[in-house]
């Protein structure tokens, strides 16, 4: 990663990171808030359509979420990651190499990955990726296997989640039934034994976004992990469990 520039932003202790991608030389930039313990921060990645600044634009999001990880003396990184690239292969190798230079630069030691949608679905395809990265996951609302939810998709085939089918099978170079060996190779579904760290999972159930048997499913191949847990809220919808981070993040802390 070549950093060409780091500067303040308004928003109070916040660093704008923009660098140059080592894989295809990609302009890109992540926000970096340095912890109070330099040792742990969280890895927060933005939903589908939305940036690398969503935690602190999004109202919701910003007031359910960054007093939390602020109260905890956590860094916290916001990673733009190539807007809507769904934690395809160049931007799990692009975040691995934030991550180092957090290591290099602030002292990192271990990271928990709390996000939702778009945001939680990548925090499972990285964890799966590079566990060796990834201290603890939260993962709200999230599609624990891209192959299949890509189909389910297609089924819909109107509206944002047609438009999410599309960047995804754009992000991996094809459909899943093309592609399988590469979707496979990010499914959390399909690498749950590499699920080692804390995993706090939980979805709506009335989700018209992901739909829950993306949680299920999973779900059903970790309920017997001691370091695993799933909520599930009835009749709640695609931004439900995003009033869930308080108490992930106090759950996360009891694994610590």
């Amino acid at each position: 990663m070549n950093v060409r520039q780091i500067t303040s932003c308004s928003r109070q202790g916040v660093i704008r990171l923009e660098y140059q991608s080592s894989i295809d030389g990609i302009e890109d930039w992540a926000l970096v808030n340095p912890p109070k313990n330099f040792e742990t921060w969280i890895v927060c990645i933005h939903g589908h359509g939305s940036h690398g600044d969503q935690l602190y634009t999004r109202q919701d999001i910003r007031d359910r979420w960054l007093g939390v990880f602020l109260d905890a003396g956590y860094g916290i990184l916001t990673p733009n990651l190539r807007d809507n690239a769904w934690m395809a292969p160049n931007a799990a190798e692009d975040l691995r190499t934030i991550l180092d230079h957090l290591r290099r630069t602030y002292q990192a030691r271990q990271f928990i990955f709390a996000s939702g949608s778009m945001g939680g679905t990548s925090n499972l395809i990285y964890a799966v990726l590079h566990p060796e990265d990834v201290a603890a996951v939260v993962s709200l609302g999230a599609a624990s296997d891209l192959a299949s939810y890509t189909v389910w998709c297609r089924t819909i085939g109107t509206g944002i989640v047609k438009e999410i089918a599309d960047t995804i099978e754009s992000a991996y170079g094809g459909v899943a039934q093309q592609r399988s060996a590469l979707y496979k190779k990010h499914s959390a579904l399909e690498n749950v034994s590499r699920l080692t760290m804390p995993v706090f999972l939980a979805h709506g159930e009335a989700d018209e976004i992901i739909p829950v048997e993306q949680s299920r499913l999973l779900a059903e191949k970790m309920v017997k992990c001691d370091n695993f847990i799933y909520r599930e809220i009835p009749e709640g919808n695609h931004d439900s469990p995003l009033e869930l981070m308080a108490d992930a993040i106090a759950w996360i802390k009891k694994h610590f």
